[in-house]
């Protein structure tokens, strides 16, 4: 009796441990949206801002005074071991999966509080927050452009993406079939929005990937992020 008794203490208190530390991590990495981030970068200016993005997505655009830390770089722990953990750190991607596992990674590090751009710099672009860009960066197609690829006596399907969006990379293979498939019917455009910010600003893509239907010329569907093939033709039937 005395053993089951030592056997089920220990086990609540193994439970009860672990919920604890569970409920601390949560509340240590906290999820902001873009007005709230701004607001506490200035509130906290001795903080880091840590940009997850790989270095191409960064060079063509990036919160100012952000540090670029690729996540998908093998050096990323040994990169980041290199910042003061005492202090809280701003992270962001361009959607925000990325900046998720980068939290997680830094909080299993050390780090004590741990602020995310939740949506990331897709949401902050949409707000119309300051980037640090290049003086000669082109902005891409220009919305005159765009009306003109969407001007068809077919429907138009825009399919906005990044090369590192896994969900993009996803639906590639079925929009390539749609495209060949239903060629007589609809025309399927995929548009990088790493390479057209502005435009992407102009006609709210805030997340990836984003769908957009048009016919004649009015804008008459659209999905933002993972949609399943059958439910994407259903809108072309």
């Amino acid at each position: 009796m005395p053993g089951r008794y030592i056997i089920l203490s220990l086990a609540v208190f193994t439970l009860l441990f672990s919920g604890c530390d569970h409920s601390q991590r949560q509340s240590n990495s906290t999820k902001l949206t873009a007005t709230i981030f701004a607001e506490k970068i200035k509130a906290l200016p001795s903080s880091p801002i840590v940009d997850v993005r790989t270095p191409e997505e960064y060079a063509k655009g990036h919160l100012i005074n952000a540090k670029n830390i690729d996540w998908n770089n093998s050096n990323f722990e040994k990169q980041i071991s290199a910042l003061d953990k005492s202090l809280p750190v701003f992270v962001y991607c361009l959607s925000g999966a990325r900046s998720s596992s980068a939290a997680d990674k830094m909080l299993s590090s050390g780090f004590k509080e741990v602020y995310e751009l939740d949506g990331g710099i897709l949401k902050w672009r949409v707000a119309n927050f300051p980037e640090s860009l290049d003086a000669d960066r082109s902005t891409g197609m220009s919305k005159e452009q765009f009306d003109s690829l969407v001007h068809s006596d077919k429907l138009v399907l825009i399919d906005f993406y990044a090369d590192w969006c896994a969900p993009c990379k996803k639906m590639k293979p079925y929009l390539e079939e749609i495209s060949k498939d239903m060629a007589d019917k609809v025309v399927v455009i995929r548009i990088n929005a790493d390479d057209n910010q502005t435009l992407c600003k102009e006609l709210n893509v805030d997340a990836l990937p984003c769908l957009q239907l048009y016919k004649d010329d009015t804008l008459t569907w659209s999905n933002k992020g993972f949609i399943e093939k059958p439910a994407v033709v259903a809108q072309l039937l």
